[in-house]
């Protein structure tokens, strides 16, 4: 039976593969319907960058066998979250992507979401939310690092083959949101930084903010702490495994 998770800290899990299942999304009732829908639109009215598009939340996880993590999901839009602020109102977890890209040096790049965005000032690593497939297609392994490796391209300039791209670990963290951290090859510092520079050119040429504002290269989660704003609540961890490669949970 899948478990029902309860809010805990921090967890990175130690996982190889994934299976997916798709489910329907709780039913709401009319009543937090309602409030969802009025907290949503006053949000909406102070940031009219949000946007309430199709993303997929996690309905419970368990494991499969050795390293593979089971994960329901079922289709909603970024409208559903805002039940969090709904008193009495359980909303899912949100389900994301994101990537680790190392320099050769060793050091962890983490960037900053710009003012425009949901998050503004928040430090991560470069993703975000994943979307339900389209019609004829299946939401699978592949199409989780294929979302990954976009996310890549579209946030940092970097085009890494989805192949030669790995399942690194999966966190879960604040509001049992999910998240599933890849590894990508590492690249020299000059090539990251100019990539970098180049989308956010390339973004406001088209009249659009990018979406992130700022890089910093971070060898230690000493110096992830002399960043300045709110972090994602995945990225000390995550900083600290990787540099350190302290041990990750097997259980859920």
């Amino acid at each position: 039976m899948t478990e029902t998770l309860p809010p805990v800290g921090i967890d990175l899990f130690d996982v190889e593969r994934v299976q997916l299942a798709e489910v329907a999304a709780p039913a709401l009732s009319p009543e937090d319907e309602a409030a969802r829908d009025r907290v949503w639109d006053k949000a909406a009215q102070t940031n009219p960058a949000l946007f309430d598009g199709p993303v997929v939340a996690c309905v419970g996880l368990e494991w499969a066998g050795p390293r593979i993590l089971s994960l329901s999901w079922a289709r909603v839009t970024y409208r559903h979250f805002a039940l969090r602020r709904v008193p009495g109102a359980t909303a899912l977890p949100s389900l994301f992507v994101n990537v680790i890209q190392p320099t050769d040096d060793g050091r962890v790049p983490a960037v900053r979401m710009s003012p425009s965005t949901a998050a503004p000032g928040r430090w991560q690593l470069p993703g975000g939310s994943l979307e339900p497939p389209q019609d004829g297609e299946t939401l699978n392994e592949a199409a989780l690092v294929g979302q990954a490796a976009r996310e890549l391209v579209e946030e940092m300039g970097i085009s890494t083959p989805p192949d030669a791209m790995r399942l690194w670990a999966v966190t879960r963290g604040e509001n049992r949101s999910i998240g599933l951290t890849y590894l990508a090859p590492a690249l020299p510092e000059s090539a990251l930084r100019a990539r970098f520079v180049s989308v956010a050119r390339a973004e406001r040429a088209e009249g659009r903010e990018p979406e992130l504002d700022e890089i910093a290269l971070v060898r230690s989660p000493d110096e992830l702490a002399a960043l300045e704003g709110p972090h994602a609540d995945y990225l000390e961890p995550v900083v600290r495994r990787y540099t350190r490669q302290a041990p990750l949970r097997h259980d859920v």
